[in-house]
């Protein structure tokens, strides 16, 4: 009789991932063999081939598991593994998961070796891995550090470099993995930190396998758009608020690493969305937090004003002045070589701000402002006490403060009579309708649709005015002929009046 080989035991991975700049994967090697904490720890390289698995409808994706054939080495000696996880996450860089690892024959899937792993559970009846088929693979090649601590921390430290194929399209991996093999958390974070003072990096939200499911459907790199957590009245706040700022932030980073490679202005919107719905719950959170979120580095906020002064430019070339060509050319010959003209300067002018954005996000100290805010947001729930939702009516918590924002939005309108002051209004404004977003499952849905519908409708005028005037600025910038200035700063003068 044949002997079933034992299931494998359970295990959790931790990890860390982040993403590295495209480029020379010689020059990076060299790079990070180069940082102190890796500096005379001799590494070693595998090559890996991954073969990932799903239903056609992705049973697995919908319940946050995985399931993958690897192969180890290459085609003379060579060992398969089969790999079950389970608790993937796409909201923060720090990923903890179920993972049970088994070797088998060969490049085929063993239900035996998912025996006593809670595939059981998810297939009692097999129909499950029946209708499993590949989805994608993936091939690389790993270079692998171990980093011992006097501590007694111990992670592993793993640069990937290769590609993803699904459906005849690929994809670059440039990233590393931190796994903690033993101590507490924040030795992942302190050799990240290390590491990331030498080598541009940005916390990766997103595994191979999403990246492999999202280029197969065409959804890499596309615009990541809100997707605010579900929340429920029992939650402690502490908890409440981890959970509505690690989505918010995972909504900017997401952006910000397609920003690497992606030319869509609403790449650029969203990022700067994302942004703005993390302030906007910063405020709202600040008196309930065990400790203060860390402050952007100089090279982070320069990186957010550069998105800022791209978005500006953006919108100019794709919304604001589309919508003013008739009004100067009016069938003019002359006039419409002037505005064909400026479509140029102003498409340069995107290129080489887009430029700019993508040196600043290359400032080591970004990347290192970024992974201070997903450590602080990691260790949240543990700092202080939590305070219980059976201690604080989440539900009644949520309903005053935006009740006492949007009250502070009425009275701000009342006084507005400046630019400053408008300005201020457009800012609660936002605040408003982000943080009723965010809170929408606690809300009374009568007060959550008119706060969201109050707080759009006023940022949609302002923002709209806002645009008008910035063209003015163009005129100058773009060094147009002089009817076309006057005509833009005519433009500009009268979204000021109005």
């Amino acid at each position: 009789m044949k002997h079933n080989p034992c299931p494998p035991p359970a295990s959790q991975e931790l990890e860390l991932k982040l993403s590295l700049p495209l480029g020379n994967p010689s020059n990076l090697r060299q790079q990070l063999a180069r940082v102190p904490v890796l500096a005379r720890r001799k590494a070693s390289r595998l090559s890996l081939h991954n073969i990932y698995y799903d239903t056609p409808d992705q049973q697995l994706r919908q319940q946050r598991a995985v399931l993958r054939l690897r192969r180890v080495g290459d085609d003379d000696s060579c060992q398969w593994l089969q790999t079950f996880k389970t608790g993937s996450s796409d909201t923060s860089a720090l990923s903890q998961r179920g993972e049970w690892e088994s070797p088998v024959a060969s490049a085929a899937l063993s239900r035996t070796a998912l025996q006593a792993t809670p595939w059981s559970d998810m297939d009692a009846d097999g129909n499950l891995f029946a209708a499993l088929q590949p989805c994608f693979v993936t091939a690389f090649e790993r270079t692998l550090w171990l980093v011992r601590r006097r501590d007694g921390s111990v992670v592993e430290v793993a640069l990937d470099l290769g590609q993803i194929e699904a459906n005849g399209q690929r994809a670059p991996i440039c990233e590393l993995e931190l796994e903690l093999k033993a101590g507490p958390p924040s030795a992942l974070f302190e050799i990240a930190q290390e590491i990331a003072r030498t080598v541009a990096v940005l916390p990766a939200n997103t595994s191979k396998a999403q990246r492999g499911f999202l280029l197969a459907q065409e959804g890499l790199h596309r615009p990541y758009r809100a997707q605010p957590p579900r929340l429920t009245p029992k939650l402690p706040v502490q908890l409440l608020a981890q959970q509505v700022l690690r989505n918010t932030f995972a909504q900017f980073t997401n952006n910000l690493e397609s920003l690497r490679v992606s030319d869509d202005p609403e790449v650029v919107h969203q990022t700067r969305v994302g942004w703005r719905r993390f302030t906007s719950a910063l405020q709202l959170f600040k008196k309930c937090l065990p400790l203060a979120a860390p402050t952007p580095s100089e090279a982070l906020r320069a990186l957010l004003a550069d998105l800022g002064e791209l978005r500006n430019l953006d919108v100019a070339q794709t919304e604001t002045l589309p919508a003013l060509a008739s009004a100067y050319v009016m069938g003019d010959a002359q006039r419409a070589q002037s505005w064909q003209a400026m479509t140029a300067a102003l498409t340069q002018a995107c290129n080489l701000q887009r430029d700019v954005v993508r040196r600043a996000m290359q400032q080591a100290a970004v990347g290192t402002s970024l992974l201070a805010m997903v450590h602080w947001l990691e260790s949240m729930a543990t700092d202080g006490e939590v305070t219980s939702g059976h201690e604080v009516s989440l539900s009644r918590w949520s309903r005053q403060r935006m009740q006492r924002l949007n009250q502070r939005l009425e009275d701000a309108q009342k006084l507005a009579d400046t630019p400053k002051l408008w300005h201020r209004v457009r800012i609660l404004a936002k605040r408003l309708r982000y943080n009723t977003e965010n809170l929408q499952d606690l809300l009374p849905r009568k007060l959550a649709a008119q706060g969201a519908q109050h707080a759009t409708a006023i940022q949609s005028s302002l923002g709209a005015a806002r645009d008008l005037a910035y063209v003015g600025s163009l005129a100058t910038r773009l060094n147009l002929d002089r009817g076309l200035a006057e005509f833009l700063r005519g433009v500009a003068v009268g979204a000021k009046r109005s």
